[in-house]
């Protein structure tokens, strides 16, 4: 039912007693399957390794920047990344080994709660496994029950099929598409946004728990049954 103002005009529930949510720190994040951990400069070498090879300029395509050539490009890269105000990124560490993706938290408004996990760059080795599925579990968890943030975004180039594939899989909501939103690398670009709220965020929950839960894999790690998040 619709809640109406003074001069009979809807208005939007309200919000009591919010004080709004603070700024993410760079904490570290561990569940079943990886590690998600302050990105550092010391994280150059490894990245460069696992995102940089020869058969790797593809997982570049609807990033700002062309694939570092060398590791010291790779770390200047990451020190800009580290100097920017404006985002808080992490390194995804699958097991005990070595980084092997990256992801960041963008566009933090903190006075309405609304935050992006943006930049997300995984290596060959990491994509398609529950070790990326937990990464983006991990990021949101964080951001919609520690921090209290009442929306948590996911934007991505429209023609980024395996993007627009990853949030749906994910449990977002598709909203619409930007048309001509942004001009990256000389190209137009629209941009599609999806988000979770707080409200749906519980049955999100829910669903990645179980599916990330080790009962769901068998001896080989191949998942018993799939993430469906309906909602």
């Amino acid at each position: 039912m619709a809640t109406h103002n003074e001069h009979g005009q809807p208005v939007g529930d309200e919000v009591p007693d919010w004080a709004g949510c603070p700024w993410p720190e760079p904490v570290r994040l561990e569940g079943r399957h990886v590690v998600v951990e302050p990105l550092a400069l010391g994280h150059a070498p490894a990245l460069f390794a696992a995102l940089c090879g020869p058969d790797d300029a593809a997982l570049w395509t609807y990033r700002p920047t062309q694939p570092p050539a060398t590791v010291e490009a790779m770390t200047d890269l990451v020190r800009r990344d580290l100097a920017d105000p404006a985002t808080v990124s992490f390194a995804l560490r699958a097991g005990d080994g070595e980084p092997t993706g990256l992801a960041s938290y963008l566009r933090i408004d903190t006075a309405s709660g609304s935050i992006e996990v943006g930049s997300i760059l995984f290596a060959r080795s990491l994509q398609r496994t529950a070790a990326a599925t937990d990464a983006v579990h991990l990021l949101m968890r964080h951001a919609l029950d520690d921090l209290g943030y009442r929306r948590f975004e996911w934007k991505c180039d429209a023609l980024n099929e395996p993007s627009r594939r990853a949030a749906a899989r994910l449990g977002f909501t598709h909203e619409g598409r930007f048309r001509q939103h942004l001009v990256v690398k000389g190209r137009s670009r629209d941009t599609d946004w999806f988000s979770v709220t707080d409200a749906d965020w519980p049955g999100v929950r829910r669903e990645h728990e179980r599916w990330l839960d080790p009962a769901n894999f068998d001896e080989r790690g191949v998942q018993r049954s799939r993430l469906r998040v309906v909602g």
